[in-house]
């Protein structure tokens, strides 16, 4: 039987260390703030939202919400983003997308700036990943898989590690993030071929494809970790993952579960954005 690796624990852990952050920036007089900017009323959107604010409200960030309706033109959102831009008392946005056919979202990510980007969407922050700069903020999910491996102390420096899945969001970002780590990072996609040989040799997993079931016991072995991104509703309307839980739970050494897992990190990374954005404005 394997460890369950528990979102749980680790968005205490930062709940806590952010609390006091915030309150120290308060006592500096600088209050951390967080603009939400969201078009229409996506029902994905709105929960995530509600999850964000609460999570703001427990720790002692401030939330500015900025809505447009559905039907709202691009010139619209890019004159609330430059307000957002301007404002000082504003350490962070959060941009719900996707956005409706009617922006075009390059130019929209391109208009945010990247100081203020704790979400990790604007090529200046994917730049900063790349680069390992200081530069806006890595994305949220792909730094809460980083976030779990720290807190559980899952060693790093010199191991294999295998990111399945390519995206801007997670793939790409989490390869770098552990290469960062100085862990030996191989980058794989739906066409590597001899997929469950390339995953069976390294030390950690981390499953973002983001197609339900995935990855099964013939990519896996004993003494692994596996982090699964992914997020899906099954035959039986039950959350399930990229990987297959129930194959890979009595084989490898640690498993993040689904739901509990990354997705409970995400939004408390998106806070300690926020309040390191504060920090730094402040300092």
């Amino acid at each position: 039987m394997s460890t369950i690796l528990k979102g749980a624990p680790v968005v205490a852990a930062m709940n806590e260390a952010n609390a006091a952050r915030c309150a120290a920036l308060r006592e500096k007089g600088v209050v951390p703030t967080l603009a939400v900017v969201r078009v229409g009323e996506r029902p994905d959107d709105l929960s995530y939202e509600k999850g964000v604010m609460a999570r703001c409200a427990k720790v002692g960030v401030e939330v500015k919400q900025f809505l447009l309706s559905a039907d709202a033109s691009q010139e619209e959102l890019l004159r609330v983003i430059a307000g957002i831009n301007a404002d000082a008392a504003i350490h962070g946005c959060l941009l719900f997308r996707p956005l409706p056919k009617q922006f075009d979202d390059r130019t929209i990510r391109a208009a945010l700036s990247p100081e203020k980007d704790i979400d990790g969407i604007t090529d200046g922050s994917l730049a900063g990943v790349f680069t390992n700069t200081a530069v806006g903020y890595p994305p949220c999910t792909a730094q809460a898989c980083l976030e779990i491996l720290k807190f559980y102390n899952i060693p790093l420096s010199g191991k294999r590690a295998v990111v399945v899945g390519r995206s801007l969001v997670v793939g790409k970002p989490a390869a770098m993030m552990l290469d960062r780590e100085n862990a030996t990072v191989t980058l794989c996609n739906s066409r590597t071929q001899n997929l469950p040989d390339v995953c069976r040799e390294a030390d950690v997993v981390v499953v973002a494809m983001g197609k339900m079931g995935f990855i099964g016991a013939e990519h896996l072995r004993a003494g692994q970790v596996v982090v699964d991104v992914g997020i899906h509703v099954n035959e039986e309307g039950k959350l399930c993952g990229d990987v297959r839980f129930g194959e890979a739970e009595p084989v490898v050494e640690a498993i993040t579960p689904v739901p509990g897992g990354v997705g409970t990190v995400t939004t408390s990374v998106l806070v300690s954005h926020v309040v390191e954005a504060a920090e730094k404005a402040a300092s």
